[in-house]
């Protein structure tokens, strides 16, 4: 199909079958978080080898991104996706058999994270490329709950199933939904050249709201890891939940992002930086109210949830205002953010860990937050006003 307007069904699907492959995605990311003691136990391994599955999963998708992003700039989506997909299923059966060494596991997690690093910064191109330039907002929408419902369906999921069928079990589905998507794109996607797509490049570009853009991204995701990455002994410890309790609470977390989501994305063509403002706001207003109030626990699941809410919504405005207002190329674009978002996780992570022994983990709550206040003084920064007679006399 050369079209590079397909019919109404068919782009549906096609944004249907990246919402699902997301999904995919983001599952197989974190899914060892939720099998940390069957896998280890099975494989030998510490529980710190197995949660290096995770850190170093993020640190190559943050390395890989933007050289990614160069070297397919010129490859028709339609291949590379499937290509891409293609790869996740066979890295995902790979997982999951029964000779598996750690090794071999690890070797697989770096192809699935080499597949992500350039799926994650083609997949908003290729589906908004698809509608009106319009509608832009409302599609990266889509795409973010099916990112989204990861956390709330895919590794809660997954963790239920490699509890009762063995750890590998999940890797098996997953790669069958890798298989799904890669199915539906290789057939429906048109085969335009990628520059040919009204999507290939920003709408309104702007270099300093790029950059500004970029600095949020890394600021308040190395405000958020500073302290959710130790939720769990913030609300066993401080607020008192027990470990049943704890997966009830995060599972509201969950919800709340997939809320934040829904109702964030019908927004973001309409109100595009107060999409993003206002999230990074109340983000700060969690995080500082975890570090005050998490001895309540009704405040806690409040504000955690609050949190939720605000999280997911900042990366999905953060992305859809790259496409707006790249410089360049906006899979160059969104690599970098792409990239910024997974060095945040990082160094959140590496932060919080330093301070959780120094100060204790209510104090990385406060970190968290006041490194989010950052990011929302660099968003909301006034921009320097060129005097008009030196317009004139341009």
């Amino acid at each position: 199909m050369s079209s590079a307007h397909p019919a109404a069904w068919r782009r549906g699907a096609v944004v249907a079958a990246l919402m699902l492959a997301a999904f995919t995605f983001n599952t197989a990311e974190n899914l060892p978080l939720g099998l940390l003691s069957l896998m280890a136990a099975d494989l030998r391994v510490s529980l710190g080898a197995v949660g290096a599955l995770v850190t170093g999963y993020g640190l190559t998708v943050a390395v890989v991104s933007l050289p990614a992003a160069h070297v397919t700039r010129s490859v028709p989506r339609r291949y590379l996706l499937a290509g891409l997909l293609g790869l996740l299923a066979v890295a995902s059966w790979a997982s999951a058999l029964r000779t598996v060494s750690y090794e071999l596991l690890l070797a697989a997690r770096v192809v699935t994270a080499l597949a992500q690093a350039s799926f994650w910064v083609l997949m908003g191109p290729v589906a908004v490329g698809l509608f009106p330039p319009e509608r832009r907002g409302r599609v990266m929408g889509l795409l973010s709950v099916g990112g989204s419902l990861a956390t709330v369906l895919g590794v809660p999921a997954g963790t239920w199933l490699g509890g009762h069928g063995g750890w590998r079990a999940p890797f098996v589905v997953l790669g069958a939904l890798a298989l799904v998507s890669l199915i539906v794109i290789a057939g429906l996607l048109p085969t335009s050249r990628p520059q040919e797509s009204h999507a290939a490049y920003g709408a309104a570009p702007d270099r300093r709201r790029f950059l500004v853009v970029i600095a949020t991204t890394a600021l308040s995701v190395t405000g958020v890891f500073a302290g959710f990455t130790y939720i769990a002994p913030l609300l066993e410890d401080v607020s008192g939940f027990d470990a049943d309790a704890v997966s009830g609470v995060l599972f509201a977390f969950g919800v709340a992002a997939l809320a934040g989501v829904a109702l964030t994305g019908p927004l973001l063509d309409r109100f595009p930086r107060a999409t993003l403002t206002v999230p990074v706001l109340t983000q700060a207003i969690a995080l500082l109210g975890l570090y005050a109030g998490a001895s309540s626990r009704v405040a806690t699941v409040a504000l955690l949830m609050l949190l939720g809410a605000s999280v997911a919504p900042v990366f999905m405005a953060t992305q859809s205002q790259v496409l707006r207002v790249a410089p360049g190329r906006t899979e160059t674009a969104l690599a970098a953010n792409s990239a910024a978002f997974n060095v945040g996780v990082a160094l959140g992570s590496l932060l919080g860990g330093g301070l959780l022994t120094l100060v204790g983990v209510r104090c990385t709550f406060l970190v968290g937050g006041l490194l989010t206040v950052g990011a929302l003084a660099v968003l909301t920064w006034p921009e320097a006003k060129v005097p008009v007679a030196a317009v004139q006399s341009r």
